[in-house]
């Protein structure tokens, strides 16, 4: 019996290593062209601009005279997340938007500014340089976690925080599967280039809390930035690197603070809402019935009502 379990074993083992192998050859990727996705979606008004040695693109849109805003997208995302905010706002505000080091057009940052620290240090360096002083700051998820390092960090150029389904507390539960794989210091290497389009489907899916929302080219979008030359290799190195433990600082936050959460939110579970909102001062929390982790792309108008209201934004 024992001989005929170590034969089950073997044949077991022997089966998950032609299927890992078979996962690796049909889902291996290769970098695509930054100039081929620039034409393609740097179209008006993307601009670029250098910010310490990275070349950014950004989009700033609205009147200088009115009241400024900043979106920083989340983890693997792009500056096109916000869209439907923009649309609803630059008729009467600044509105600018940023691919983050790392991701979208932007690519890799030749300093690897890829901790929450590092990139709200960035994010003061970008508007420094594109002439923005006080302004409402407003982070989705990994952006979410940068907008309040910047917030703790800045809070003299900070008029109010807007948290979407951010990222930055500990977590009771592991990460995102692909999130493991990446930050695995011997995997990582391997899986940086297996990107399979399903998996990139499934994500999307994942993060939206009711898949049907899912417009036209939404699953091309995000597949085609992230595999923008380099923007992996920056993901496993961010995925990689240790929490600084400035949660621990959140009390120290007196800016006004809104916390959206999607209620069908599976990446980051909505009592992280609660608990953000238990560590910063005065923080009101919203909850959007229905909506997943990114409800600015999925419902732009309902995530964006409780924000103008909090704001006092017509």
């Amino acid at each position: 019996m024992y001989a005929a379990a170590v034969k089950r074993r073997r044949k077991l083992a022997i089966a998950m290593t032609l299927a890992i192998l078979v996962l690796v050859v049909v889902g291996v990727r290769f970098d695509r062209d930054p100039v081929v996705l620039e034409a393609r979606w740097a179209t008006p008004p993307s601009k670029f601009i250098d910010v310490g040695g990275a070349r950014v693109h950004y989009r700033d849109r609205g009147p200088r005279d009115g009241a400024a805003i900043l979106l920083i997208h989340g983890s693997s995302s792009n500056l096109f997340t916000w869209e439907g905010w923009v649309e609803r706002l630059v008729g009467s505000h600044r509105v600018v938007t940023l691919d983050m080091p790392g991701h979208g057009l932007t690519g890799p940052d030749p300093k690897e500014r890829y901790g929450a620290s590092e990139m709200a240090a960035f994010v003061d360096d970008f508007v420094t340089a594109v002439g923005l002083e006080r302004f409402v700051v407003a982070g989705n998820s990994m952006g979410g976690n940068v907008a309040w390092h910047y917030a703790i960090a800045h809070p003299d150029r900070v008029i109010a925080l807007v948290l979407v389904d951010s990222a930055g507390l500990p977590r009771d539960e592991p990460r995102p599967f692909a999130f493991r794989m990446m930050a695995s210091p011997v995997l990582g290497h391997v899986v940086r280039w297996v990107t399979p389009h399903a998996l990139v489907a499934s994500s999307v899916r994942d993060v939206y809390g009711d898949p049907s929302r899912i417009g036209d080219g939404v699953v091309e979008r995000y597949e085609d930035l992230l595999l923008r030359s380099g923007n992996r290799e920056a993901a496993r190195v961010r995925m990689s690197r240790p929490d600084d433990g400035l949660a621990a600082r959140l009390g120290e936050i007196h800016v006004p603070t809104l916390i959206l959460w999607g209620s069908k939110d599976r990446w980051i579970l909505p009592k992280y809402g609660e608990r953000l909102k238990n560590k910063i001062p005065n923080a009101k929390l919203v909850v959007l019935e229905g909506l997943g982790h990114v409800p600015m792309e999925e419902d732009p108008a309902a995530s964006l009502a409780p924000v103008k209201e909090f704001l006092q934004w017509s």
